[in-house]
């Protein structure tokens, strides 16, 4: 699983996107949300470092999620 963290502009905010191996989207979710409903994804109990991962992310930059 991938992760990238995009950048909104105006009233748009920063999102972020889970991607499968094959690149295809899986999830995508406002970054300033608290995080929820991570069990439909395979994370159930990585809120915190999911959470943490997510606020060092550089924006645009595709990374593999290894939690």
């Amino acid at each position: 699983m991938y992760i990238i963290k995009v950048k909104g502009k105006a009233k748009i905010p920063d999102y972020i996107q889970l991607r499968d191996e094959h690149f295809v989207l899986i999830a995508y979710f406002r970054a300033d949300r608290p995080l929820k409903d991570l069990h439909r994804y395979g994370l159930e109990g990585q809120e915190g470092p999911l959470a943490a991962l997510i606020s060092e992310l550089e924006f645009g930059k595709l990374r593999k999620l290894e939690l």
